[in-house]
């Protein structure tokens, strides 16, 4: 599985929010506790996405 670190997360590499796409399901965690993913539907995560935004 490939993580890929959020483009927010700096150049030093400290505490960073990565994702990847698992069997069509994506998966988040942060750096400094890698053993624990939480796990979205796209669709579901995307939904939740938008709504922060728009809390902005």
């Amino acid at each position: 599985m490939q993580w890929q670190k959020s483009s927010f997360s700096g150049v030093e590499g400290g505490n960073c929010v990565e994702v990847a796409d698992h069997e069509g399901q994506i998966l988040i965690r942060e750096s400094d506790a890698p053993d624990t993913v939480i796990t979205a539907a796209p669709a579901r995560l995307r939904g939740l996405l938008r709504a922060l935004k728009a809390e902005r």
